[in-house]
């Protein structure tokens, strides 16, 4: 259902943390609506996209399931675009421990542009995030992403992706233009993308996710015992002092697209010299890996 990429690392300060302290992460979330005539049969003149909803919660399929009956949340935003039910079926999840917030994002009054949800901060207990809005006018469509793990396989929060977001019918109105009146479906269906006319199974969209900071609960005050110089490097050395007399085993290095670009092992706690002089300049990441199995990660520039 999700085409990711992975962009830009855009994370200021990143902070890896063992399994048993607690990180918050802050995300920028924009999408961006490209619904045209040539993709989507047409544009009606009053186009325009419901409020950006959704929630950050911690077990998928919680609140819509492709292939499933939707609630009455979800058919209200996607017929009306009102997402008053929504919100209680948020705050009833709240309510049972599943979900932690709900999202509240900006709506967007022409067919193309963009909504921005800014500073949403994301908990590493509820690391899923769900976002839906109408595709309007129409009898019951939307775009929508399900429980989105912000999490990668190792437990550390992703720095940046983007996603092409399609048209979904939400199986409770039979209508099949933009401007159809209003046709109960009776029976209700089970949602699913529309992959015929109008929107000819064409991505409406993309989503973009970057991260922009990560706060450690349990050890931020302890941020600046590992400090990392020069920086920004000029002189294709730095030096990585550990105050704290940590453990470290490795230093791995990183390029401004997530590859990784060199690694060099240690065998001391104190301070640390790396030669870097074969990188061209740009913005790097150092993750600085300990024996207890912590990282922590710092923004690097080469110039």
């Amino acid at each position: 259902m999700y085409r990711t990429t992975l962009l830009s690392l855009a994370a200021l300060l990143i902070v890896a943390l063992t399994p048993y302290a607690q990180s918050t992460a802050t995300y920028d979330i924009t999408f961006t609506s490209i619904w045209n005539a040539t993709d989507h049969t047409s544009v009606p003149g009053n186009a325009h996209w419901s409020k950006l909803v959704g929630a950050t919660h911690k077990t998928a399929d919680t609140f819509f399931k492709l292939g499933e009956l939707v609630s009455p949340g979800i058919k209200n935003v996607a017929e009306t675009g009102n997402n008053t039910v929504f919100n209680s079926e948020v705050d009833e999840q709240i309510t049972l421990n599943e979900a932690n917030q709900y999202i509240n994002g900006p709506s967007l009054g022409t067919a193309t542009g963009d909504m921005l949800i800014s500073n949403l901060e994301v908990s590493e207990n509820f690391p899923l995030i769900t976002l839906i809005s109408m595709i309007a006018p129409s009898p019951d469509w939307v775009i929508a992403m399900n429980g989105f793990n912000l999490l990668d396989v190792d437990g550390n929060w992703k720095t940046s992706v983007t996603m092409d977001m399609f048209a979904y019918d939400a199986g409770t109105d039979d209508g099949t233009d933009y401007t159809s009146g209003d046709i109960v479906s009776d029976p209700v269906q089970p949602m699913s993308m529309i992959n015929s006319a109008p929107t000819n199974g064409n991505k409406m969209g993309t989503l973009s996710i970057t991260l922009t900071n990560v706060t450690d609960i349990k050890a931020s005050i302890n941020n600046g015992n590992i400090k990392v110089f020069p920086n920004p490097v000029s002189n294709g050395q730095i030096t990585i002092d550990n105050i704290e007399g940590l453990e470290l085993t490795s230093i791995e290095l990183y390029n401004n697209v997530g590859s990784l670009v060199g690694t060099q092992l240690i065998n001391q706690s104190t301070k640390v010299n790396m030669n870097i002089m074969q990188f061209p300049d740009g913005i790097y990441f150092l993750r600085l890996r300990s024996k207890n199995k912590q990282s922590i990660t710092r923004k690097l520039v080469i110039q």
